[in-house]
């Protein structure tokens, strides 16, 4: 007969990270991001809106740079799946409707601005932004653009840096300088305008 070895168990004392905690205490970070902006944003206020007490921070990050940067960076990890219409058109508008929302969202719409300010001073926050704002874009554009070239729609040796600053640059002026929500008609036009664009190296004899 023989017996089956018993689970190990973790060792007297050993602090255990529920996962479920750290999550809360992430969607903790934006909300006090949203309210207070990082500069006021303290560790205790994100205890406090989690439920938890100040320990439960620290056994996870060091510091408040670390928990927003980590909150963003988890955020950043989620990737959009990129559209699939069939036509290069259909992929940009539904990009940008995708991009358009993300970029309407409560948080979101008052979080960037904040951090991006606080980017100019930190350098750690600017390497973060830049991965979850511009990388993780770029992964989804790099994918509707390289299906566009097999289509033979677009050439191989696109810009794909080129086409985000296309597709972002007009969203981000309207919805975070101007503060005003594209029209569904606006869309619509600017897809029409970055894919004629785009098509134009296509169509030069």
């Amino acid at each position: 007969m023989t017996t089956q070895p018993r689970p190990r168990r973790a060792p007297s004392g050993a602090a255990v990270l529920r996962d479920d905690i750290t999550e809360s205490l992430r969607a903790a970070v934006f909300e006090e991001l949203a309210s207070a902006g990082y500069g006021r944003m303290s560790v205790e206020a994100v205890a406090r809106r989690a439920g938890v007490g100040k320990t439960a921070i620290y056994r996870r990050w060091p510091s408040k740079l670390e928990l927003v940067i980590d909150a963003v960076s988890a955020v950043a990890a989620l990737r959009i799946p990129a559209p699939d219409t069939g036509t290069l058109l259909g992929d940009v508008r539904a990009l940008l409707g995708i991009l358009s929302r993300a970029l309407r969202h409560p948080l979101a719409s008052q979080i960037v601005p904040d951090l991006l300010a606080e980017a100019a001073r930190n350098p750690e926050i600017a390497r973060t932004l830049e991965q979850a704002l511009r990388d993780t874009q770029r992964d989804i554009t790099s994918k509707v653009f390289g299906a566009a070239v097999k289509r033979c729609e677009l050439p191989e040796e696109l810009d794909t840096d080129l086409v985000l600053d296309l597709l972002m640059g007009p969203l981000y002026w309207r919805l975070t300088v101007l503060r005003t929500a594209p029209t569904s008609a606006y869309l619509d036009d600017l897809a029409v305008t970055v894919v004629d664009k785009l098509t134009q190296t296509v169509r030069r004899p």
